[in-house]
């Protein structure tokens, strides 16, 4: 799949399997975004690998079909016909249009004018739909960002399964192409042809899914040198992607390698790729480059590296009402009222990040239903109630929502990092 105009690779190996495959097991292939992507008609950010993997593949595999999604398959720089080849020459396609990604959307065209039917769309429930495409049966979800519900998930797959079963039996026309006009016949690609097209590929480079995979248990390891090398050769693939551009920085800069100051330099210089200056109101790139800023203020105690903090995790906060850079942003700003020697900017820090709490609390409200299960939630979102209930001096219920996160998260440097920033907050309070 086209990632925001970025080059793809495609593996000659997941293509020859997929075409053994197929001679005896039907092929799902699944279009859609990866990694993180924020909607922008909302503000929320999903990560679209977590559908893939709780509910689109395991509901194709059940389904007793070969999943394949784009960016499991690599090109040598042909980029155009693996994929045009995969969109008429499987028996099902899955179209994922959360986040309203242009080249899924571009995809679905494609698949809608060169095959009439099996063909699903699946979209994350909040949000509009796009004019062309309301009068299409959507298959909706709920996605809580960071992840998807236990319940949900199960939900979807069990759905998805019937609504395929359906689909391959019946064979009922979805594209409106086909649907409005009756007597036009489909392009045919001949078997020969999809050989010979897999046939012209090279076996160059890895899998992007692999190497994602891998990066992602680099990092659970805290091993971020080598997640740093991974998320950059990523990089390079599919240059355009914004998603392995934040987790290279990410790494790097978590690696203090081969010195911390380095490391944040070089973390800069890659975020820097995405323009959080300017053009870029994404509040994970705003989140990232306001972390480097912020630790290199503890490194070097530059006052204008917090400042620049404060003002990236401000504007992350102020345009989409994202907690994570907001009380990131309220920390900072307790930080400069404990450095700053006039009194009226003191008190002026010390309110701004008093009222960023309370908003913060307002988003999180739904935290405190209890009949939510703490499963489905976003561990951070706990954890950032957390702190900001401490920020508030209100230490019950800190440690209640402290207990949650640490009870969802097994992953070492998660947990580092929320003490490290509740033990800057702490001794700033004390103070």
């Amino acid at each position: 799949m086209f990632n925001d105009g970025s080059t793809r690779r495609v593996s000659v190996r997941a293509l020859k399997r997929t075409c053994n495959l197929t001679k005896s097991k039907k092929l799902c292939f699944v279009i859609m975004g990866f990694g993180k992507k924020t909607d922008l008609s909302t503000g929320k950010t999903l990560d679209l690998d977590k559908t893939y993997k709780n509910i689109i593949r395991p509901a194709v595999e059940k389904s007793g079909l070969k999943c394949v999604r784009a960016d499991e398959i690599q090109d040598s720089g042909l980029i155009d016909k693996s994929m045009y080849a995969l969109l008429m020459h499987a028996d099902l396609v899955v179209a994922d249009i959360s986040t309203y990604n242009p080249n899924a959307i571009y995809e679905l065209g494609i698949r809608h004018a060169v095959r009439p039917f099996s063909t699903i769309i699946i979209k994350e429930k909040e949000g509009s739909i796009p004019f062309d495409l309301n009068h299409n049966r959507i298959f909706h979800y709920a996605h809580l960002g960071d992840d998807i519900g236990v319940d949900e998930a199960e939900r979807c797959k069990e759905s998805l399964i019937d609504m395929i079963g359906s689909l391959l039996k019946n064979n009922t026309v979805d594209s409106p192409l086909y649907d409005y006009i009756k007597d036009i016949e489909p392009p045919k690609l001949t078997r020969k042809e999809y050989q010979r097209i897999i046939g012209d590929l090279s076996d160059r480079e890895d899998s992007i899914f692999a190497i994602s995979e891998r990066a992602t248990h680099c990092m659970e390891e805290s091993n971020f040198t080598e997640a740093a090398e991974l998320w950059k050769k990523a990089e390079e693939i599919v240059p355009n992607e914004s998603y392995f551009t934040q987790q290279h920085a990410l790494a790097k800069y978590k690696s203090k390698t081969p010195t911390e100051i380095s490391a944040l330099t070089d973390a800069l210089h890659i975020i820097d790729k995405l323009d959080p200056d300017n053009e870029t109101n994404d509040p994970e790139t705003l989140g990232l480059t306001g972390s480097i800023y912020k630790r290199l203020w503890h490194t070097t105690n530059d006052k204008e590296y917090l400042k620049r903090a404060i003002d990236y995790y401000s504007k992350g906060f102020k345009i989409r009402r994202d907690y994570y850079n907001g009380e990131n942003y309220a920390l900072c700003l307790n930080i400069a009222a404990s450095v700053e020697e006039d009194s009226e900017e003191k008190i002026f820090y010390k309110i701004s990040a008093k009222k960023a709490r309370h908003e913060i609390l307002d988003v999180l409200s739904y935290l405190n239903d209890e009949g939510e299960s703490t499963q489905s939630i976003n561990k951070w979102a706990y954890a950032t109630l957390a702190s900001c209930f401490f920020g508030l001096g209100d230490e019950g219920n800190g440690n209640k929502f402290e207990k949650i996160f640490l009870s969802l998260t097994s992953v070492s440097w998660e947990s580092e990092t929320y003490f490290e920033s509740k033990a800057i907050l702490s001794e700033i309070l004390k103070g």
